[in-house]
């Protein structure tokens, strides 16, 4: 039992005994207010918070916020950062937008060669931000920021501030057609999902990642070429940016030049409270799946039991310092970087 019960083993598994938590406490609340209104009839199957239908809000809410922290997950498992999500979420998404209409504006016709084109705008971005950063010799954190605004101008260049609407029937089905009660798109997302996990484990750059992460002396000293990982690891993260700029629009129909904002917060708050190391070598994407689900399930309880906005920002907030500072061994570290 001592075994078992070790820092570690705790670690690892602290983000879903948070995410079961936050599953029973909010039907709870739900209930226990109901009790306090005399709906004495209320009871925990008859929670709002857990019906299908909530639960298909969520799903919906967190597909592009996935995709998007699924690329922050390579990046911080390489011991970096990437600033830039918000910018290259904004370009792929109007860049879709627009060559979606001018190439049809229906996946029946030629329109469908958009979403590829919208993958290989975000891993171009991707690219850019990785040699910046590394043949620059630039920190990441500060060469990503540059690109994310230069992402963000490019967008409000292309849409002078309009709107690109996307009505394309079949594309709007990612949002429209359900399969057992959830949409089309959550499951375009698990999908995913599986992809970069397989990527992750199986291959040879998923393993790079970690081997980096872990020291990146010691794997350049082993024989890795350590910068072609590095931009490996900004470009596969630009896909997912690219990813998530289409489920964006396929979740509302619209791009715009807003259409990346409060991705930054919402992806690096969830791959920190997922369990991946600030520092990097450890975590993953199933991780980030994890905290993504706390982070929506916090948002969409905390207003089925009305509590205000502010409340879910430092309740996150919270959570990412106690984050933080349990998978942060502070005996091992001389200083904060």
């Amino acid at each position: 039992m001592q075994g078992f019960m070790t820092r570690e083993t705790l670690l690892k598994w602290a983000p879903v005994l948070v995410l079961i938590f936050l599953l029973l406490v909010f039907p709870i609340f739900e209930m226990t207010n109901a009790w306090a209104k005399g709906k004495e009839h209320i009871y925990l199957l008859d929670s709002r918070f857990l019906s299908i239908r909530n639960l298909a809000r969520i799903a919906i809410s967190a597909t592009p916020a996935l995709m998007v922290a699924l690329g922050v997950t390579f990046i911080i498992l390489m011991g970096s950062i990437d600033l830039s999500m918000e910018g290259t979420v904004s370009v792929t998404a109007v860049g879709f937008a627009y060559a979606f209409l001018w190439l049809g504006g229906t996946l029946a016709s030629w329109a469908w060669l958009a979403i590829p084109l919208a993958l290989l705008i975000g891993a171009a971005i991707g690219l850019i931000n990785g040699i910046v950063h590394v043949k620059l010799r630039i920190p990441s954190f500060m060469a990503s920021l540059a690109m994310g605004f230069v992402g963000t101008g490019f967008a409000l260049l292309l849409t002078g501030g309009d709107r690109v609407r996307v009505e394309d029937p079949l594309f709007r089905a990612l949002l429209t057609v359900r399969w057992m009660n959830f949409p089309i798109m959550v499951y375009v997302a698990a999908a995913f999902l599986l992809l970069m996990w397989f990527i992750q484990t199986r291959t040879k750059l998923g393993r790079n990642f970690y081997a980096v992460g872990g020291g990146e002396e010691l794997a350049a000293a082993s024989g890795l070429n350590v910068n072609r990982v590095r931009i490996l690891g900004f470009m596969l993260a630009g896909i997912c940016y690219g990813m998530g700029g289409l489920m964006a629009v396929g979740k509302i129909g619209i791009a715009e030049t807003v259409t990346g904002a409060n991705f930054m917060f919402i992806s690096i708050t969830a791959v920190v409270v997922g369990g991946t190391a600030l520092w990097g070598g450890i975590g993953g994407v199933l991780n980030t799946l994890v905290g993504v689900l706390i982070v929506f399930v916090i948002n969409n309880g905390m207003v089925v039991i009305g509590l205000p906005s502010y409340i879910q920002s430092a309740v996150l907030g919270i959570l990412v310092i106690v984050a933080v500072v349990l998978s942060t061994d502070r005996r091992s570290v001389s200083f904060v970087k």
